[in-house]
């Protein structure tokens, strides 16, 4: 069975060199149906003088003289060039059109990761930066955006050797030693456009509760008028609960309980899914997708508790490193199958090192 799985990933990992990697929704806990992947082939350029600000790479009719699979570090085997030495500065760039469909929403440019500063320009304008190279961020990009093709690029900024820098188990020297490994310099995460509402959910935060209670915390951008949360939550397809808020200030609660609750647990890891809804009036302004799961984690007397009862946590440490694409998983399959071999050997849990290199 393992060869047989070994085999699946062999071919899953030959599929993305081919076509377009990492295709999936990147964030399923916070899922949108409007959105275009902006993960594949990208124009690439090391700049080791520093020399592209002050020569204007930025610009939208600027050529760069390589590529790049996206989102696969250049220092990867899966990035098509691989090269492990150091480049402390990067460029990447790439056109996209904008659906026709969206001529109505605004648009959000979103990073699942850039290691370790970002610039990032559209249409040869500014569209902000970033410091922090395992953490998301995005830009509303409405402003800047023409019809037809619009060029975006992106400038990386990954000093090497600088043990100040917040670099995990990325190591300073050239090869990788002992415990420390190849670095993921630049775009290392899945990119991609949302369109969404003039006033649209940028943050909800969800808290179940043991007893089957579970309350909804929004924050809401440029938010306009009269608006409410409403959240409608689903088991097996069937809707059992629902809740809103109003809007004030930016923020809303919504909260609601669902009678005679499944319990979470490792080895009954039932969840809910929830849809939730920015609203005004009777039209839905924005909508996202998430789910989770009903549990109680606590430490009575020294002993953690799940769901009440006392659990022993029998964890690996994940490192969560791949050898043809370092920090960024090569598929979906990938992370399954490390999850699953790590179950079949009869542990309950991974304790992540350092920074999560996958939100899914």
């Amino acid at each position: 069975m393992t060869r047989i799985i070994c085999l699946c990933i062999l071919c899953a990992v030959v599929l993305v060199a081919q076509e377009q990697p990492r295709p999936e929704y990147p964030q399923p806990q916070f899922q949108r149906e409007q959105w275009l992947n902006l993960n594949g082939r990208w124009e690439f350029e090391f700049d080791d003088a520093n020399a592209g600000i002050q020569e204007a790479w930025a610009s939208a009719d600027r050529k760069f003289s390589r590529t790049i699979l996206v989102p696969f570090a250049f220092e990867t085997k899966l990035s098509g060039i691989g090269d492990t030495s150091f480049h402390p500065y990067v460029w990447y760039r790439r056109t996209f059109t904008v659906p026709a469909d969206w001529k109505d929403k605004r648009v959000l440019l979103h990073f699942g990761a850039v290691d370790y500063r970002a610039g990032v320009w559209v249409n040869g304008r500014t569209a902000g930066e970033h410091e922090g190279g395992s953490v998301p961020f995005s830009f509303d990009i409405t402003p800047l955006l023409k019809t037809g093709a619009n060029s975006l690029v992106v400038r990386a900024e990954d000093q090497p050797t600088d043990r100040y820098q917040p670099r995990g188990k990325q190591y300073w020297e050239p090869k990788s030693r002992s415990i420390f490994y190849t670095r993921s310099s630049g775009i290392w995460q899945t990119v991609w456009l949302e369109g969404v509402g003039q006033s649209y959910l940028e943050r909800v935060t969800i808290s179940p509760e043991r007893n089957g209670t579970v309350r909804f915390d929004a924050r809401i951008a440029r938010g306009q008028g009269e608006l409410e949360l409403h959240a409608s939550v689903r088991s097996g397809g069937q809707a059992v609960a629902t809740g809103s808020g109003r809007v004030r200030g930016g923020v809303a609660i919504a909260g609601t309980a669902v009678a005679d609750p499944r319990l979470w647990s490792p080895g009954s890891p039932t969840l809910y899914d929830v849809t939730l809804e920015l609203r005004q009036g009777t039209a839905v302004v924005d909508r996202v997708t998430s789910y989770f799961g009903f549990r109680s984690v606590e430490v009575e007397r020294g002993r953690v508790t799940l769901n009440g009862g006392r659990t022993y946590l029998k964890m690996v440490l994940d490192q969560g490193f791949w050898p043809e694409s370092v920090l960024t998983p090569p598929s979906d399959e990938a992370i399954q199958y490390d999850i699953r071999l790590t179950k079949e050997m009869g542990f309950n849990g991974a304790r992540k090192h350092q920074k999560v290199e996958d939100p899914r």
